[in-house]
């Protein structure tokens, strides 16, 4: 209710909001999710937004499928590429849909890897001031990671994710035999967000993970499933603690500081998960100087990157003084400082005065960059 003040009125909007939802994992899952979207009755008409990669392989049938099981449904396509998360792609989209007559009656499903996800959760927070949106993941990292939790967003000059909102989807349905169809560095590319879930909440998955390593390269069905199922449960664990990333979600970033900025220097030439790799090792060495992560257990880490065949060196021609200065621009990053998620040991992440990033001296930054080299 409104209430008179001194200065003029108050308007109260405090509220609670239920954002729950079901991360629907099954193998063939892809050909029988209509039923179950049906009685979720989330719009009139859905928006099936995919890149030209996927389309070929999974969007043009799902379209059909979709329409002949009474759900009327159009796909929107953009081309594939991180290069191509951008906030003119999402208008051109947005646009696109507006001249087909989708209004808020409408929903969006994302159907794809992380780009994908990340842009059409973008378009779903603002495109009619919000609507709808579902998440099918066809990618082992989006399927790890950026489909779970709700982080929306598109990259700018300055660097990956710096636009974007948190808006959780209605629905995630994983179907882990979609990964079939990746090429093998694209496969390889989100074992690194798999190893980083071990590394930051569970030493036991860590060690499934060495002892199945022939399994998991050779993507073997039943294992493909239960990464699923354990990447969910991880990611899942720490977003319903903190879902708006206000501290312990942080820990996700195990990584990234670095590795984002080596992805953006490299103009996105090379793969997500692959700088994500690249990140850790230096994140652990510099974590050994700061909270005492023994080196035997950063040696294991990048002994499993080496056999999963992702790379553990950063680049020759991408400098230390481009990749601190572009860590200053990190989300974490808090008074033109980069700050770094760190563990103690595998399985758990170090907590600083009830954060989880703390500032951490350039040279010793310097030293794990040069030791990454």
């Amino acid at each position: 209710m409104v209430t008179a003040t001194d200065y003029g009125v108050r308007i109260n909007l405090r509220q609670e909001e239920d954002n729950s939802y079901d991360i629907i994992i099954a193998n063939g899952l892809l050909s029988k999710i209509s039923d179950d979207l049906k009685q979720r009755k989330l719009g009139n008409r859905f928006a099936l937004v995919t890149d030209d990669n996927v389309s070929v392989l999974y969007g043009q049938s799902l379209e059909s499928r979709l329409n002949e099981d009474g759900i009327p449904t159009r796909r929107f396509v953009f081309q594939a590429g991180e290069q191509n998360k951008k906030l003119r792609v999402c208008e051109d989209l947005m646009n696109e849909m507006s001249s087909n007559g989708f209004g808020r009656d409408s929903a969006i499903i994302a159907l794809g890897g992380g780009v994908v996800g990340d842009l059409a959760g973008l378009m779903a927070t603002i495109f009619n001031r919000g609507v709808p949106y579902v998440q099918i993941p066809t990618t082992l990292v989006s399927q790890a990671d950026s489909s779970i939790g709700g982080k929306t967003g598109v990259d700018t000059e300055f660097g990956k994710n710096l636009v974007g909102s948190f808006k959780q989807p209605k629905v995630v349905y994983i179907d882990p035999l979609t990964i079939k169809t990746l090429p093998p560095a694209e496969y390889v590319s989100g074992l690194a967000e798999t190893v980083k879930h071990g590394v930051i909440q569970d030493a036991v998955f860590l060690s499934y993970l060495k002892n199945n390593r022939r399994e998991v390269l050779g993507m073997n069905d039943e294992v493909l499933l239960h990464l699923a199922k354990t990447n969910c449960r991880i990611k899942g664990n720490v977003v319903e603690k903190d879902p708006h990333e206000k501290g312990l979600r942080r820990i996700l970033n195990l990584g990234h500081t670095i590795g984002h900025a080596v992805e953006k220097l490299s103009n996105y030439k090379l793969l997500h998960g692959h700088c994500v790799a690249r990140g850790i090792m230096p994140a652990l060495r510099i974590a050994h100087q700061v909270t005492g992560f023994p080196i035997n257990e950063l040696e294991s880490i990048e002994e499993l990157f080496k056999y999963f065949q992702l790379p553990v060196i950063i680049p020759e021609n991408i400098e230390n003084d481009d990749i601190i200065k572009l860590t200053t621009l990190d989300k974490k990053a808090a008074k033109g400082q980069a700050r770094y998620c760190l563990p103690i040991q595998l399985g758990q992440m170090a907590e600083f005065d009830g954060q989880y990033a703390t500032y951490v001296d350039e040279s010793i930054v310097r030293q794990a960059l040069d030791a990454s080299r």
